[in-house]
């Protein structure tokens, strides 16, 4: 891993205001096709919240979650596009919340960082990755939604 990789993800999480407080806006969760929330799905033997509020303060536990997601989200990417922004850490920004002991990692994709705009080409408004990640860094589960 290069030493940009864990300065971009530090900066994404300080640009959030990533942490402990529970008071900032809750973090939206996956809509099913009929346009409501998909209520309380268990997949993976994981509970997904409906709602999960970001975090103010990121305590070490929740820097080892986002970095793990953050990891799978760039292996996830292709290969052959690794170098350009679009398909780069610059490119994503991380929410970090906590619920029954798990965090919720979502990885968002932020292409507007990358000079599109954000209706461009090839921009999804609604692409991110949910991620039930343990206290130390284990990822559980990916939430079962393909953007």
């Amino acid at each position: 891993m290069s030493m940009t990789q864990p300065l971009v993800l530090v900066v994404s999480l300080l640009l959030l205001g990533g942490g402990t407080d529970t008071a900032s806006a809750p973090a939206t969760p996956p809509q099913d096709r009929s346009g409501g929330t998909a209520p309380g799905i268990v997949a993976e033997g994981i509970r997904w919240p409906d709602e999960v509020r970001p975090l103010a303060t990121l305590d070490g536990p929740a820097v080892l979650a986002a970095h793990a997601a953050l990891q799978r989200v760039l292996a996830r990417m292709p290969a052959a596009h690794a170098s350009t922004c679009e398909n780069s850490a610059r490119a994503l920004e991380v929410i970090v919340g906590r619920q029954d002991g798990i965090y919720f990692v979502r990885v968002n994709r932020r292409l507007d960082v990358c000079g599109h705009t954000p209706l461009g080409e090839n921009s999804s408004p609604d692409w991110f990755e949910l991620y039930a990640v343990s206290p130390e860094g284990r990822v559980l589960a990916r939430y079962p939604y393909f953007p």
